[in-house]
């Protein structure tokens, strides 16, 4: 049977698919559940407060959690789906909200890494007021919605639930000879994956020609940049790694759509089991952007280590916060301008 490859986002495996690999898509999709709302639940009350020179970078990581808390909550839906070798059990006005929102938080999730990266490089390069960094930055947030929400127009309308060989498919049900499906997916590779890439990848080197522009002195600031480089490197290949084994499977079928390639063996082999492993790649981004974009920044370290002070000493939870903390209280990002501070609690 042909790959339900209609979806854009739950896994794309054909129902002859073998039940070990479902049940491993499934129980990944579940721990990714977990750990996604517990880790961008941590990150929303790390951000709640947060002040200074740096709120733009606060009000789109905000937004990144939001997205990718609301991202966790439809994968129990798609476990059961897989599970039932996707025969979807929750009817048709559930196939369209859960396939919708899916895809939604699938762009707004992008799109808000895409903005991130953006706003820690404005922030070092201009030095932006609070109140002015704020207030376009909460501009920009609803741009990237409408964004998102413009970009999930397809979903939206296409999601069905059809009866194919017996089963109940919730899919994207596009007219038929694969032209549609075929731009649809063009459109994810694109606005999903390459322009997202290639503006986060300019705004990291740019910040780090802008770094090495200011010749910051002494081995102690150098091991500190050398951090920021690290760090960088990291959130640029996490973003790489987790989306380009799936985007380079759909850019695959868009080419078969299209026949510029052949639909062979390779091409059912790769659908069939790299296809799943690679969307919950792709999912597992979901749970790193809590620690990339979180808890590498020192600020949110010391809040996190004061919180699990008060839980651990509840007779001094009503202390205020230590020295550390507040002396960190403005670190950029992970961290970036701010290199003469302490890092540590």
């Amino acid at each position: 049977m042909a790959a339900r490859s209609g979806n854009a986002t739950a896994p794309g495996v054909p129902s002859d698919g073998s039940w070990p690999l479902r049940a491993l898509v499934s129980t990944v999709y579940l721990v990714v559940c977990a750990a996604g709302l517990l880790g961008n639940l941590l990150v929303l009350i790390l951000v709640k407060g947060a002040r200074g020179r740096h709120a733009a970078v606060n009000v789109f990581i905000c937004n990144l959690a939001v997205t990718d808390l609301c991202f966790a909550l439809t994968l129990p839906f798609w476990a059961a789906d897989t599970i039932l070798d996707f025969s979807w059990p929750f009817g048709h006005t559930m196939c369209k909200a859960v396939l919708s929102v899916t895809v939604m938080n699938m762009y707004a999730s992008v799109f808000f890494l895409t903005a991130t990266s953006v706003a820690r490089y404005r922030s070092v390069a201009s030095a932006p007021r609070p109140k002015a960094g704020t207030r376009w930055s909460a501009w920009a947030a609803g741009a990237l919605w409408a964004g998102a929400a413009s970009a999930t127009a397809p979903a939206a309308v296409f999601s069905t639930v059809r009866r194919v060989a017996g089963e109940r498919l919730c899919l994207l049900g596009f007219p038929e000879g694969g032209t549609w499906l075929a731009l649809y997916h063009l459109q994810k590779i694109l606005l999903a994956f390459v322009v997202p890439l290639g503006v986060v990848c300019a705004c990291n080197l740019l910040l780090l020609r802008l770094l090495r522009a200011r010749a910051l002195a002494g081995a102690k600031r150098l091991r500190r940049r050398a951090r920021v480089t690290r760090s960088v490197t990291v959130a640029v290949l996490s973003f790489f790694l987790c989306w380009m084994p799936n985007q380079a499977v759909t850019l695959w079928g868009v080419l078969v759509k299209f026949n510029l390639l052949q639909w062979d063996h390779a091409y059912y082999m790769a659908h069939t089991y790299a296809h799943p492993l690679s969307v919950c790649l792709a999912h597992a981004n979901s749970c790193l952007n809590p620690l990339l974009y979180c808890l590498l920044r020192p600020d949110f370290r010391c809040r996190l280590k004061e919180m699990f002070r008060k839980v651990a000493s509840p007779a001094g939870a009503g202390g205020s916060p230590g020295p550390a903390a507040a002396r960190d209280a403005n670190a950029v990002g992970i961290p970036l301008d701010n290199l003469g501070h302490a890092e540590s609690c």
